[in-house]
């Protein structure tokens, strides 16, 4: 291994925090191979309402999001957007087949809030890869936990409801209905942002209900 920092020189910030922590659940590194991981990851902090990837071109990054919330997309024949996937904090966001095989996408990848993002390229990546090899079990298991997340949705979309969908998309994503537009919501469900209003107004009421029976219980 060629590593030239110093492991006794620590470089990590506060902002590798919660990546290193990521990291060590994948795989176990010395803390000299956490050190160099540190320093090939590239700081961006990219304001809110910006084009991260635009459709026809090559996605040349993997970014894990250290603040914020993105979204990704496509535009379907009938000109409407369909979101894909959001990322939030500890998420990672890339077009994954653009990336590993260097192919135009045809998604568009847009951050909703102002975000803090560590961001490989796919040059420093191949690096990394060859200074760390151990690395290779991480962003294998992020490749097949994103299948797994793709076949629940698609599994999902084909037998649940619409009730069901939001019900699995509230309780799996708790925090992202208060930081993301409904309609990209309802995009994302397959539904009319109406519909999606029906549904978080008939939810809102049934967990009103519900507490107030709780609340009517324990006063017992």
């Amino acid at each position: 291994m060629r590593l030239s920092i110093d492991p006794g020189q620590e470089i990590y910030k506060p902002m590798f925090q919660n990546i290193n922590a990521y990291v060590s659940k994948c795989v176990d590194l010395s803390p000299r191979e956490l050190n160099y991981f540190n320093s090939i990851l590239e700081h961006k902090a990219i304001p809110k309402r910006t084009m991260l990837l635009h459709s026809g071109n090559i996605c040349n990054f993997e970014a894990y999001v250290v603040k914020g919330c993105i979204r990704e997309y496509y535009i379907d024949p009938h000109g409407s957007e369909v979101t894909l996937q959001f990322a939030v904090e500890d998420w990672w966001v890339s077009d994954i087949t653009s990336f590993q095989d260097q192919k135009v996408s045809n998604m568009y990848i847009e951050t909703l809030e102002d975000c803090e993002l560590l961001m490989l390229s796919r040059q420093s990546k191949e690096q990394l890869l060859v200074e760390v090899p151990k690395l290779e079990r991480m962003f294998r298991l992020m490749i097949q936990r994103h299948l797994s997340a793709v076949q629940n949705r698609l599994f999902n979309t084909i037998t649940h409801t619409a009730t069901e969908k939001y019900l699995e998309f509230v309780k799996r994503y708790p925090a992202i209905p208060q930081r993301v537009p409904q309609h990209y919501i309802a995009s994302y469900l397959g539904i009319s942002p109406e519909f999606l209003s029906r549904l978080r107004s008939r939810h809102l009421r049934n967990n009103s209900k519900l507490r107030a029976e709780q609340n009517r219980v324990s006063r017992r």
